[in-house]
């Protein structure tokens, strides 16, 4: 259909006009004095036709550097994945993409079965015991754990890492000004979170220790070390992990992780410019009556068959809201679905295989870079990303990458001060081995 957009003619804007009782669109603004009203001509472009408002935008489009056509190795939360062609084809569905919240359950089975895998699913990626329907992204899961961990507590110190997503870092600051949270940031140590730093932060008034695995450097954490020391004051465990290095890591569960958050993205859901994306919310069993969002849970008719319903909330975030420790009713159905049919389409395997492609390219493209006479910041054990310091500034280096169709990493220098003209390099499985010698020869020809 070309004209998806019909405008209102002049008899349609007076029949609305005459519907609501005034003469011209010019009553509508009474209210505002003459003398603060705009009186000029907006600075804007004349309109245009449809089909000249079509080329423009077509040419404007095609500046665009994507990843369908350069090779990225931009990667800092927002990677550049495999995603099957199956899931556009699902979540295209008129059923889904415009399906609102499965209040009545007689009619959105489809719906609600769907969360319910995901929760599933989630749960055996991280070893937890819940999951929650989803959250609006990475960033707000976590704030949202630390604010219940808090609440669960009744205590008002959450510590993190700084080796955590400085974005993430930025949004739990914000939540926990409103709820008068002290935050406390432990510095990182080679790339990963210093333990002793970590160890003195940790006290009796400490709601929970957030971690990042693997970290924001690509670096894995120790969970098995930083385990006992959140807990040593009875505080809270949670993990913050990129859901496809599950593929291959130890889940957090393991470890004795309290709450386990992260991103989607990974799985079906493109990088979109950061979004909009889906976050999940993992818990213990002894944390479900207060997740925030909600759960869809299994049960049978009165004729034993399946089905499916919301089974709990936390109803606190509807009437008892001064207890609230969330206000977060809603989930993000449509990406939590995308999610859903990636992982499926995967299976087990397909999600093992694809996370060990990530660690060995990416250790491929690292032991490349310092052949190259390139210096690696951090030599830890990693996931799918590491760092490079460079000898002139991140920007400049990317600018040129970008005449040779590649998208190159991110400038850490932005995130931290300690860290400038340090470039955070992601390699994943859509990576091939000439995309990643080009990358290393030009930053090697002349950075060694």
């Amino acid at each position: 259909m070309k004209h998806r957009y019909l405008p209102a003619t002049e008899q349609d804007k007076q029949e609305m006009l005459g519907a609501i009782g005034v003469e011209k669109i010019d009553d509508l603004f009474s209210d505002i004095p003459e003398s603060v009203r705009f009186k000029g001509e907006y600075q804007i472009k004349k309109a245009k036709s449809e089909t000249e408002l079509t080329k423009e935008l077509t040419k404007l489009a095609a500046k665009n550097k994507d990843t369908a056509s350069y090779a990225s190795f931009l990667g800092a939360g927002v990677y550049d994945h495999y995603q099957p062609v199956i899931v556009d084809h699902v979540i295209s569905r008129s059923e889904f993409y415009t399906a609102y919240t499965p209040y009545q359950p007689e009619i959105s089975q489809g719906e609600l079965q769907a969360i319910f895998e995901f929760q599933t699913m989630i749960c055996e990626l991280t070893g937890m015991d819940i999951s929650n329907s989803s959250m609006y992204d990475g960033g707000t899961a976590l704030a949202e754990a630390a604010m219940l961990t808090s609440g669960h507590t009744k205590k008002k110190k959450i510590v993190v890492s700084e080796t955590v997503h400085p974005e993430s870092r930025e949004v739990l600051k914000t939540y926990a000004k409103g709820q008068y949270i002290e935050v406390v940031e432990v510095p990182a140590g080679g790339g990963a979170t210093d333990l002793e730093a970590l160890d003195a932060a940790v006290c009796d008034e400490t709601a929970a220790v957030i971690v990042q695995y693997p970290n924001f450097f690509g670096q894995i954490e120790p969970l098995d070390k930083i385990e006992p020391i959140a807990h040593k004051g009875k505080s809270m465990f949670i993990v913050s992990a990129n859901p496809l290095a599950l593929g291959i890591l130890t889940p957090p569960g393991v470890f004795g992780a309290d709450i386990v958050v992260g991103d989607a993205q990974p799985f079906g859901i493109p990088a979109a410019f950061g979004g909009p994306h889906c976050g999940y919310f993992a818990a213990t069993k002894k944390l479900m009556r207060k997740v925030p969002g909600r759960l869809v849970g299994q049960t049978e008719d009165e004729n034993g068959k399946r089905g499916f319903v919301l089974t709990l909330q936390a109803r606190e975030q509807h009437i008892r809201r001064d207890k609230a420790t969330s206000n977060i009713c809603s989930n993000q159905a449509l990406n939590a679905l995308a999610a859903s049919v990636a992982m499926t389409a995967l299976g087990k395997k397909g999600v093992k295989d694809i996370a060990w492609q990530n660690v060995q390219k990416a250790a491929y493209a690292k032991e490349a870079a310092k052949r190259a006479g390139l210096e690696v910041a951090f030599d830890g054990p990693m996931f799918n990303e590491f760092v490079v310091k460079l000898k002139e500034p991140v920007s400049l280096v990317n600018e040129r990458l970008l005449e040779k169709e590649i998208i190159g990493g991110y400038d850490l220098g932005a995130s931290y001060k300690d860290l400038k003209d340090h470039v955070l390099i992601a390699v994943t499985e859509l990576r091939t081995k000439e995309e990643i010698d080009t990358l290393i020869k030009e930053l090697g020809d002349r950075h060694a």
